[in-house]
């Protein structure tokens, strides 16, 4: 069965990076933009080679998974849901390198940073650029729906998925950054910035439009789809936060201690600072919020959380959510097939082994 799976979501991977390749191959012929403008189409490169370089397509993965909650035969309206949830994470993408100053993505150069590239004496010229990029793939991620070849009550739906899954992690962007203004992050605000922030458009929404798209229902068990995703965003951010310090740079694309850098009041900075004291206290707060932090001081306080059990404490305590979102999922058995359900189940679970 596990077999099975893992061939399922590579055989997704590869078809959806195949369309997403035709997808920007035909993109410039379809934007409407003035003849001699010259960075137009320059953007459009940048977001393609964003959009095209890497990722797990995880999002298309569950968008497939939730089609196959309610039938085991082709969907149509599947492709154009998958180009708009991908074109919205690149659209996050962008602007998360943008606030976060980040000057790599995905092994390659940020949109922010190949702008700052390209107009060196123009810093103003380079922001605007990369804010406008992030806003055309958000506005792209609605076209791809609304241009799909589906019925109009379903287009508009899938619609308004994607416009609240964007408003919601627009409101989790800014909460996020005011978390950072906070002496101490408790679990309440880092589970609340987790769900709207990735939760709701990573998970939630792919959902929605996969059973949308097989003509389910979603609205009927959104409370269940919204614990599910809850707890499986909450899983995954810890994932993702307990890797910026403790996972693998050339794995992840990007150098790991960012958080620490950027002051960031994450999961991991949470569970460190409530770990330590005295000296080793010392070396995390000096380090925290330091952007000329060196990969020697990143390297000391990565051993300071191991030696005080930083790991094993977040390990476990993503393990025990990523259990609760698959008891959510079992309870989906009497209501929709029995292969996609035991996915669901069993995904939240795979995320923290492939974070051990």
């Amino acid at each position: 069965m596990i077999q099975q799976v893992l061939d399922r979501v590579a055989g997704y991977e590869r078809r959806f990076n195949t369309l997403f390749e035709e997808y920007f191959d035909t993109l410039s012929a379809g934007v409407d933009a003035p003849s001699f403008s010259r960075f137009t189409p320059d953007c459009l490169q940048l977001l393609r080679e964003l959009s095209l370089r890497g990722g797990k397509r995880m999002r298309v993965v569950l968008l497939h998974e939730a089609a196959r909650l309610v039938t085991g035969e082709p969907v149509e309206g599947l492709d154009a849901a998958a180009l708009s949830v991908e074109l919205l994470q690149t659209h996050g993408l962008v602007h998360d390198d943008l606030i976060d100053d980040c000057p790599t993505r995905r092994g390659g150069p940020s949109t922010y940073y190949a702008y700052r590239e390209r107009f060196p004496g123009h810093p103003q010229t380079a922001l605007g650029l990369t804010v406008l990029a992030g806003d055309l793939a958000l506005a792209l991620s609605l076209q791809v729906l609304l241009d799909a070849k589906l019925p109009v009550a379903v287009r508009h739906a899938m619609v308004e998925v994607q416009t609240r899954a964007a408003a919601d992690t627009f409101v989790g962007q800014i909460t996020d950054l005011e978390r950072d203004f906070t002496a101490v992050a408790d679990e309440r605000i880092l589970h609340c910035v987790a769900d709207y922030k990735s939760a709701r458009y990573s998970i939630l929404a792919p959902m929605q439009l996969g059973l949308l798209a097989a003509g389910g229902e979603p609205d009927l068990f959104e409370q269940d789809l919204r614990e599910y995703a809850r707890l499986a965003g909450i899983c995954g951010q810890m994932r993702d936060d307990y890797l910026d310090l403790f996972g693998d740079a050339a794995t992840m694309g990007k150098p790991t201690g960012t958080d620490i850098r950027d002051g960031k009041q994450s999961y991991t900075v949470s569970a460190l600072l409530s770990a330590v004291d005295g000296s080793e206290r010392a070396v995390v707060r000096a380090a925290l919020g330091d952007p000329s932090c060196t990969p020697e001081t990143i390297a000391a306080v990565r051993e300071i959380g191991e030696s005080r059990g930083v790991t094993v404490r977040m390990q476990a305590d993503m393990r025990r959510y990523a259990e609760q979102a698959s008891t959510v999922a079992a309870g989906w058995r009497s209501r929709w097939r029995e292969e996609a359900v035991t996915f669901f189940e069993y995904l939240p679970l795979w995320g923290v082994e492939r974070a051990m």
